[in-house]
Formats: structure tokens, C-alpha cells, sequence
């Protein structure tokens, strides 16, 4: 699959980038590189393969929540650019 000048516009206007026009050539190189690999793993033999998620048996680790009191509350805080009623003030998130 090659890569036309016009599809590397069309593609920098969709993620809103300012390319320049000397820069074009070395985005096409870049992109049919990419697309080439693609190729190559799109077309890797698999049959007889069977589902496979990692090489190994890892799994998430969980652990208990504890609650631990933190005795220097405003050393934590010290650092905090707004602090109210000994706690982290934050701008409102939702509406």
C-alpha cells in the first residue's frame, strides 16, 4: 500500500497537525513503514495456534486496603496550593 501526499494531509488535518511541506516526504517514509509492519503481522502464519494472552502466568496482584493515620498532617499538607478545614481544597469537577 503506498502513501499519497494527499492522504498524509488529509490525516494531519483530521489530528489537527501543521505539517510543512518539507516535512511531508518524512512522514510518508514514516507511515508506509508502519504499514508495512502491519502487513507483516497481519499476515504471520497462525494456524494450529492456540489463544494466548502473555508468556506467563501473571495475574493482578490485590491487596487489603488498610486505613493508617498519618500523625504530621500539615507537613502533608505544607505543599498544597489550597487547603481548607485540613484538607486538600480542589476546583469543583462536576456540574
Amino acid at each position: 500500500m503506498q502513501i499519497s501526499k494527499e492522504e498524509i494531509l488529509h490525516i494531519a488535518d483530521l489530528a489537527d497537525l501543521n505539517i510543512k511541506d518539507e516535512e511531508i516526504d518524512k512522514y510518508i517514509l514514516n507511515l508506509q513503514d508502519i504499514l508495512n509492519f502491519a502487513n507483516i503481522v497481519n499476515n504471520a502464519p497462525v494456524d494450529g495456534m492456540t489463544e494466548t494472552i502473555g508468556a506467563n502466568d501473571g495475574y493482578n496482584v490485590f491487596r487489603k486496603d488498610e486505613v493508617v493515620d498519618f500523625e504530621d498532617k500539615e507537613a502533608l499538607l505544607q505543599n498544597a496550593p489550597e487547603k481548607e478545614r485540613g484538607m486538600f481544597k480542589i476546583p469543583k469537577v462536576i456540574g
